[in-house]
């Protein structure tokens, strides 16, 4: 892989932290507060994914078509939001999660095969 890729893939999992946090972890940890204050602080917490998913996006389409940074975009998502709900979420394991990364990887097949 490229530098210009892996920089690419290190952006957008790193902004996909920020982004995952930002959606959901205020489920947990913010569900006695009003609706706004959550939204508020995830906003914040949004910028940040932003300052990072730009730059990556940007980089990425030098190296990448347009349907491949989605999927791309769509595996990192599920490969950061399945740690993030079994271990700060504490969703159980489920099949479902196996079945759901196998699509993506067939997903992958179709979007990078030559």
């Amino acid at each position: 892989m490229s530098p210009a890729a892996w920089k690419t893939v290190l952006l957008l999992a790193t902004s996909n932290v920020f982004m995952t946090f930002a959606w959901y972890a205020h489920l947990k940890d913010m569900k006695s507060k009003p609706w706004i204050v959550a939204a508020l602080l995830s906003w914040g917490i949004a910028l940040f994914e932003y300052l990072l998913q730009v730059p990556a996006n940007r980089i990425g389409s030098t190296e990448f078509s347009l349907p491949q940074l989605k999927i791309l975009q769509e595996v990192i998502t599920l490969s950061v939001f399945v740690p993030f709900a079994l271990f700060y979420m504490k969703q159980p394991l489920k099949w479902d999660f196996v079945w759901a990364a196998l699509c993506m990887c067939g997903a992958v097949y179709f979007m990078f095969r030559k």
